[in-house]
């Protein structure tokens, strides 16, 4: 069984739900649908009494037939019988739409807070659970959690059966009652031995559901790469053998399940050969009925069939709970990132200020030690450093994506931990380097961070970045579709409308995240010129690979492994001839456009030594 399960670990906010948490938690959610639920009740109430009355009625028509044979007496049982029917459909219909309706709305709740539990997490979150497998538990498992739910309400109207029939056959005969009773505790005590082995493969196998949505969303993203690489059948051997994994541990689920209908089947049958036995015994002797004994071996039929779905019950019921545990695990998840109270802010100045910061994302590895930097409200200041020195990270903490371990953060000199999220990421603009858009028009993503702009705002925002020339060469202007992920744009584009979103936006604190460096050089001449009204009067922290960048920063911190070395203006720093000197002469010096009029005129040392030639 071992190899079966190999990579299917829970994750790391998994954690186990006894059962009766389980089925408290799942009540709770049914609150709201009370009214309902007991019109439901009702409902299933009068559906078992009028299923129990149709045996009843045939066994005492039979008797009746024996002792008055004629055609009135069969047109009346005839009727009762048809009555019984009809009634008992229009209840089970009236049960069945009710319980729809609550099923629905409780899914329907459960998913909504499963999804707000997603826009919740942390970015820290995502770092390391795949996508796929958050949409498996918010689309899935909430599936099937309504599923068993529905078959909870079927459970009802069997149990209600099974006792309306018990206590009428204890009227006509208690010993034949008392057989069919008798092996009763042994189906029970079946299927509870077999609870724990279906709750185990249950969750193996939404594990392994999740695994194979998370790798089709993977390929599907990154196809171009796939394509580009020519690594179609790789790719497609991986998905072979996720897919036969999850093969083998669906057989095995299927092996499972299938395996407690013909145990329970078996015991069911010995029933009935008891119970045949000594009916015949019974009505030789008189002390039963024909009628009767038809009562007997009918509701012996209508017997078995609840209480073995009683018994089977719970094991599908692990399905649900299965799924229920690991939908409640991600609504559970605690946040790493923690405020301490949610003030709003009535205006932000925009001062920045760290104080012996320490942060990492993991223990084994600091980014962030004993860190401190004052950023005046208004300044521009560009963080370069080589990769790993922490320029990002610093960004990150100031949108309060992660949590710092220790140290403080102060906006305005006010704690950055007590402010209400939402909206102080409101008064931010954040451009990346690989900016996200959404499906839609390039005027719906630049309008994405004030969804309750104009028109005219947006067109205002978007002439704003590079004087609106950019919008020209779009096929439909700002109407033109962005296309999944703005994969109708290009790169260039794409920053032009991410520049435009924040413009309109009108943050205090402005960040820029290696925005230009992916870009060609045409591009970037248009994404600074929308830079020049994105800094203007505002904080700014700017992460960047290009020089143009760099030099109009009214500071520049030098970082290496989180720690600040150097810092100053361009010239100045240049002139210490350190850690930036290195950097400019390796990474930004061919930038300049000085540089590239006399970079022919250098010698082979002098190229030799900037990197420019072997």
């Amino acid at each position: 069984m071992g190899f079966l399960m190999d990579g299917l670990d829970a994750e790391s906010y998994d954690r186990s739900y006894s059962d009766r948490t389980l089925v408290r938690r799942i009540l709770s959610y049914f609150r709201p649908q009370a009214p309902r639920m007991a019109a439901v009740s009702l409902a299933i109430f009068l559906t078992s009494m009028l299923n129990t009355g149709l045996p009843v009625v045939i066994s005492q028509g039979l008797d009746s037939l024996q002792e008055d044979p004629t055609t009135q007496t069969l047109l009346t049982i005839t009727a009762l019988l048809i009555v019984l029917g009809v009634l008992g459909w229009v209840f089970n219909a009236v049960r069945q739409r009710l319980s729809a309706a609550a099923i629905g709305n409780v899914t329907l709740q459960l998913r909504e807070d499963a999804f707000d539990a997603v826009m919740k997490r942390d970015l820290s979150f995502y770092d390391t659970i795949p996508s796929g497998k958050v949409v498996s538990r918010v689309t899935s498992d909430t599936q099937s959690f309504s599923q068993v739910v529905g078959l909870a309400t079927d459970l009802m109207s069997q149990i209600l059966l099974v006792f309306f029939l018990i206590g009428y056959l204890f009227t006509v005969n208690v010993q034949l009652t008392l057989i069919t009773l008798a092996l009763t505790p042994f189906i029970v005590i079946t299927a509870l031995l077999f609870r724990r082995i279906a709750r185990q493969t249950m969750t193996a196998s939404r594990r392994i559901n999740a695994i194979v949505n998370a790798h089709i969303q993977e390929t599907i993203s990154g196809i171009s790469v796939a394509k580009t690489f020519r690594q179609e059948q790789t790719i497609y051997d991986e998905f072979l053998d996720v897919n036969g994994r999850s093969y083998s541990v669906n057989l095995r689920t299927g092996y499972v399940f299938s395996s407690i209908f013909p145990i329970l089947n078996l015991l069911a049958g010995i029933g009935t050969a008891a119970l045949v036995y000594f009916g015949i015994l019974n009505t030789q002797t008189g002390a039963l009925s024909a009628g009767e004994w038809y009562l007997f071996i009918q509701g012996l039929a209508l017997f078995w069939f609840p209480l073995t779905s009683i018994a089977s019950f719970w094991s599908q019921f692990q399905l649900g709970l299965a799924a229920g545990e690991r939908v409640f695990a991600l609504i559970d998840a605690e946040p790493k990132v923690v405020q301490t109270d949610s003030r709003k802010l009535a205006e932000v100045k925009g001062e920045i200020r760290f104080e012996r910061v320490s942060f990492r994302y993991n223990p084994e590895e600091p980014v962030l030690t004993d860190f401190s930097l004052t950023i005046r409200a208004g300044e521009t200041v560009a963080l370069v450093g080589h990769t790993g020195s922490g320029k990002s990270s610093i960004g990150k903490l100031v949108a309060r994506f992660y949590e710092f371990q220790e140290g403080g953060l102060l906006i305005d000199g006010q704690d950055i931990r007590t402010f209400d999220l939402a909206d102080y990421r409101s008064r931010l603009g954040i451009v990346t380097q690989s900016p996200f858009l959404f499906d839609g028009t390039v005027r719906e993503n630049i309008r994405y961070g004030k969804p309750d702009a104009s028109d005219e705002e947006v067109e205002r925002a978007a002439n704003l970045v590079a004087q609106g020339d950019w919008i020209k060469t779009l096929p439909d202007g700002l109407n033109s579709p962005v296309g999944e992920r703005g994969s109708s744009l290009s790169m260039g584009q794409r920053q032009l409308v991410s520049l435009a979103r924040v413009i309109l936006q009108k943050p205090s604190i402005f960040i820029l995240d290696e925005a230009t460096a992916s870009v060609d050089p045409l591009t970037e001449t248009l994404i600074q010129e929308g830079l020049e009204v994105v800094l203007k009067d505002r904080t700014s922290i700017v992460i960047a690979h290009r020089l143009s960048t760099i030099r109009e920063a009214d500071r520049i911190i030098v970082l290496r492994k989180g720690e600040i070395i150097e810092e100053g203006d361009h010239e100045s720093l240049l002139a210490q001839r350190g850690h930036y000197a290195e950097l400019y002469n390796t990474y930004f010096r061919h930038q300049s456009l000085s540089y590239i009029e006399n970079a022919p005129k250098l010698g082979t040392q002098e190229l030799a030594a900037l990197g420019l030639v072997s």
